[in-house]
């Protein structure tokens, strides 16, 4: 099958909401690829690669970047840095605002409960329980209110439902990760995702995609992949003295999590210690053994077998759980880049095999960035912070608020951040306009060190807000009927460091740089090679797998395909 592009138009945003130019792409002529592998690594900041770089071997994230095109200056453009955010972002080409996912939690007024994002109560799991609220140490998945799953809360199509649209339903379409929300957004509505279940010990799928498990999922458990660590450690790859941070294996604000510890070794533990599943996701475990599922999957399921173009999607979480255990800059996150390097060079050897790397596209990139630990930032003179939310109804400033509008505290309802969410029928029983009551609470937010910014829904909505960088960011965020009364946005370098009781190194989430900037490295056939250091945005990745195979872009998408990689 082949595809000719004869003078194709694309077009370069100058800026987030800015003028459209337009750029001819020279005329090519090739093979439409056997599979569009995209690759996403959770919490990947932009600069990591670069920094750890020494450590690279040949074939993992070297290889990508020999053969293919790495965009150095990629950002996301959306305010919530968040995992469900970006991978959707990543998957529809548009922002939250239109996508619908603007949050990982977020508060359904209605039910007067946190909602999480992928959780959809028609849609129970497959031959399996879900998540374990008495091990589980993710917040988001334990607020969830039922165990189904499904994609019905991403709004808009994603790049793999437009793949299954184009080329039928002999095209295969997956996505694999440890996290229910990584799988779910990168599979879209036409694939089907597996995702790693702490609970089980297994990855499983739901009712929205499956009735029953195929054969080579049960196979796969049977080989003993997950249990094979048990009794073992993960340890240093390399002589600590080969690491930048080999002299600080232990550092005050890393979390000591409970049989895991501080330092290297790190063990794993029994296979029937309640932790141990918890303990192989917190560690570059979590890869392998997704990348050892993946595999299965691809063998299992032909992919990538004929000429009608397939899609595979694998997340690969365990960036984003060692960096907010141990921190980006932590001798823990350094191995994990080399570990992770080599887990990617053995997959691609993998698809080389299988499928051929001159038959493949590869798309990587991530989801969001990272912040550093405000002691860490201590240690080299920069002022830093973390925010305890819990403390604002002290605050002098709500105290004034009830003089005003008479017991302001209890408008808050609930917090999930950033968003806060005020009770609104509160607001009306006593006849108080809304739009006033935000712009008080917001103005009394913003005097608290921390907060950098408070923004009304009500003032989005109406066009109020002046332009600028955050807030163009924040309304890129805002979905009328999902996002708070409240955008919160915290001062450079400070965020909310308590989950639910766990302290954690490092939390995402802003839309400062250091949480915005991410890869983008894409390689495959005809692609070009270099280093593009002009900004692009992560809303450019599925118009430009789209343009790459010639299908439509997803329904919402409002990026534009990376030139470069057209020519």
């Amino acid at each position: 099958m082949r595809y000719q592009f004869t003078s194709l138009c694309a077009a370069v945003l100058a800026s987030g909401f800015g003028v459209v130019q337009p750029v001819i792409a020279q005329q090519t002529d090739r093979d439409l690829p056997r599979l569009v592998l995209q690759i996403t690594v959770d919490q990947l900041r932009g600069a990591l690669i670069d920094r750890y770089g020494v450590h690279l071997g040949e074939g993992g994230f070297k290889d990508l970047m020999l053969r293919g095109t790495f965009y150095t200056n990629a950002h996301h453009r959306h305010a919530n840095t968040e995992t469900i955010v970006g991978h959707t972002t990543l998957a529809t080409g548009t922002d939250p605002a239109i996508h619908g996912m603007v949050a990982n939690l977020w508060f359904d007024k209605t039910a007067g409960t946190q909602f999480y994002n992928v959780q959809d109560p028609d849609h129970t799991l497959v031959g399996a329980k879900g998540v374990d609220s008495a091990t589980e140490i993710d917040p988001t998945q334990r607020a969830a209110t039922t165990d189904g799953r499904s994609p019905r809360n991403i709004l808009t199509s994603t790049i793999s439902d437009e793949i299954a649209l184009h080329f039928g339903p002999e095209a295969k379409v997956f996505g694999v990760s440890v996290k229910d929300r990584g799988a779910i957004s990168m599979a879209g509505h036409a694939g089907t995702a597996y995702w790693f279940s702490k609970a089980e010990g297994r990855f499983v799928t739901s009712t929205f995609y499956r009735d029953a498990y195929p054969d080579w999922v049960g196979a796969w458990d049977e080989t003993g992949v997950v249990a094979s660590y048990a009794g073992t450690a993960w340890k240093l790859s390399s002589q600590s003295d080969a690491y930048m941070f080999g002299a600080s294996d232990d550092q005050p604000w890393e979390t000591d999590f409970p049989g895991f510890g501080r330092t290297f070794p790190h063990e794993w533990g029994t296979a029937d210690d309640k932790y141990y599943t918890t303990r192989l996701t917190l560690s570059p475990a979590g890869d392998e053994i997704t990348a050892d599922f993946a595999k299965a999957l691809i063998k299992a399921e032909d992919v990538g077998q004929d000429d009608i173009t397939d899609y595979l999607a694998v997340s690969f979480s365990s960036t984003d759980y060692v960096g907010h255990i141990f921190g980006p800059s932590s001798l823990e996150a350094e191995d994990n880049m080399l570990r992770l390097d080599r887990t990617l060079a053995d997959f691609f050897a993998y698809v080389d095999a299988q499928v051929g790397l001159e038959n493949t596209l590869v798309v990587l990139s991530s989801d969001h960035g990272a912040p550093e630990n405000p002691d860490y930032l201590a240690t080299l003179g920069i002022e830093a912070g973390t925010f305890d939310f819990a403390r604002v109804n002290t605050e002098p400033g709500f105290v004034r608020l009830e003089a005003k509008f008479g017991e302001g505290r209890e408008f808050i309802l609930n917090f999930s951040n950033p968003y806060l969410y005020l009770d609104g029928a509160q607001i009306a029983e006593r006849g108080l306009d809304e739009a006033e009551v935000q712009r008080a609470i917001a103005q009394e937010l913003r005097h608290l060190p921390g907060i950098a910014y408070a923004i009304p829904s009500a003032d989005l909505a109406s066009g109020a807000v002046p332009r600028g960088k955050i807030q163009d960011s924040v309304l890129a965020n805002y979905h009328a009927d999902r996002s708070g009364d409240i955008y919160i946005v915290f001062d450079p370098h400070w965020f909310v460091a308590d989950f639910d009781g766990l302290h954690v190194a490092s939390a995402h989430g802003s839309p400062w740089t250091y949480d915005t900037h991410v890869p983008i490295l894409i390689a495959g056939p005809g692609v070009n090679r270099g280093r593009i250091a002009r900004r692009v945005e992560t809303v450019d990745v599925a118009p430009t797998i789209a343009a790459y195979i010639g299908t439509k872009p997803p329904s919402g998408a409002i990026g534009v395909p990376l030139v470069e990689i057209l020519r």
